[in-house]
């Protein structure tokens, strides 16, 4: 078989593996009909898929005339994905099948310690979640983390992330992939926020998205025409250095970005503290607002710096929509006080929300980025064109995971 009929075979046996996925259980008669397929390529590609375990005979399906048909669905625990959304205080695990169903989940603080005790630690939730579940780890094949940074391509670092220590120091890439043999993906959490909710959130449907996250830091997931916008140094959507909020100059902006120091936790409890002498948490100088003025200066001083972040993200990109997560973006207090201030220097018809999924948006969007690349590598070897949309999320089960 030459080069090139082989390429097309394992393309019809990508198309043939996608139809299964979104629309099974299916018959070849409503296979063929889908993709113009030949009886003959088609019965000889379902034969190589069920041979090779992707997908299954799963009852027959009796039609007006003739005989009952065969129907096939895709084999779920052929395969499975560790989605992995590793924070400065929490580092959660969740397992998706090929059914692209989520259903495991584990949620413990993160090593303080940092670099590679964190990468032990995340190796060793993934085995938990998969022993617990009484699933093969050899079936495990492929972990996609979420970090709170800008993975290094070529050193397989995570810089630019402040609140996990000496990320920045080894070679966070290659030392999980030795610990747990499988392939390993990192990517910004935020990018696979927006990813999330791309696929399984409130921006299914919409192919120009910002995901905006306040919460221990601040940042941006940002997709152009359905496709993640990276930048040259996978650092796009690093929102937390936009030069304003506090002095863009001064050295510290350097490290922590001029926005984050004025809009994230530690600029929330900093500014609150210096109004009234109080050391608090965030949620309690929420709890305030109805009857602090300074409570209401803080909020107030945030959402201003938010809009002027929304407002340049919309000068740049015109987004359909922006979606707010993370620990703080998510309070409706915020929210509504960021729409009243980017009215007043905007006229965009930008869509704005508060994501539904929470503090599950990146492990979602991580498991998407997983079962994509597993889906196009193990049935096709990755070659060109060989892509597989993915059918609906299956959240249901990750209903008891721990609101972040």
């Amino acid at each position: 078989m030459t080069e090139a009929a082989n390429n097309i075979r394992k393309l019809n046996k990508c198309s043939v593996f996608e139809t299964i996925a979104h629309e099974g259980p299916i018959s070849r008669a409503a296979i063929a009909k889908r993709l113009g397929l030949s009886k003959q390529t088609l019965s000889e590609v379902v034969k190589q898929l069920e041979d090779e375990g992707w997908v299954r005979q799963v009852g027959l399906h009796k039609g007006s005339v003739g005989r009952a048909a065969m129907n096939y669905e895709v084999v779920p625990d052929a395969a499975f994905v560790a989605a992995v959304d590793l924070g400065g205080t929490n580092v959660r695990v969740a397992i998706a099948d090929l059914s692209c169903t989520i259903f495991g989940d584990a949620s413990e603080k993160t090593s303080p310690n940092g670099g590679r005790d964190v990468v032990k630690q995340v190796a060793e939730l993934c085995r938990s979640v998969m022993a617990e579940r009484e699933l093969p780890l050899a079936k495990l094949r492929l972990v996609v983390v979420g970090v709170p940074g800008v993975p290094d391509a070529e050193t397989g670092a995570v810089l630019m992330a402040p609140n996990i220590a000496h990320l920045d120091e080894i070679d966070f890439n290659g030392e999980l992939r030795a610990e747990l043999g499988v392939d390993v993906i990192v990517e910004n959490d935020v990018n696979l926020a927006v990813l999330g909710e791309h696929w399984g959130g409130i921006g299914h449907g919409f192919d120009d998205i910002a995901y905006i996250a306040i919460g221990t830091g601040i940042g941006a997931g940002i997709m152009v025409g359905g496709e993640l916008v990276r930048g040259k140094n996978g650092s796009a959507g690093e929102l937390g250095y936009l030069p304003f909020g506090a002095d863009p100059f001064d050295e510290e902006s350097l490290r922590q970005g001029a926005l984050e120091r004025a809009t994230a936790t530690d600029a929330i409890r900093a500014h609150y503290k210096k109004l009234t002498g109080e050391q608090l948490q965030v949620p309690e100088i929420f709890d305030r607002l109805n009857e602090d003025e300074n409570a209401r200066i803080v909020l107030d001083s945030v959402a201003k710096e938010v809009a002027r972040a929304c407002a340049t993200i919309m000068a740049i990109t015109d987004p359909e929509q922006i979606i707010f997560g993370g620990s703080i973006g998510r309070r409706t207090e915020l929210f509504e006080r960021v729409k009243l201030q980017l009215a007043r220097i905007s006229r965009s018809t930008t869509e704005l929300g508060i994501s539904g999924l929470g503090g599950r948006a990146a492990l979602i969007g991580a498991a998407s980025v997983g079962l994509s690349q597993v889906h196009a590598t193990l049935l096709t070897g990755g070659i060109p064109g060989a892509e597989i949309s993915l059918p609906p999320a299956k959240l249901s089960k990750l209903e008891a995971l721990v609101d972040g």
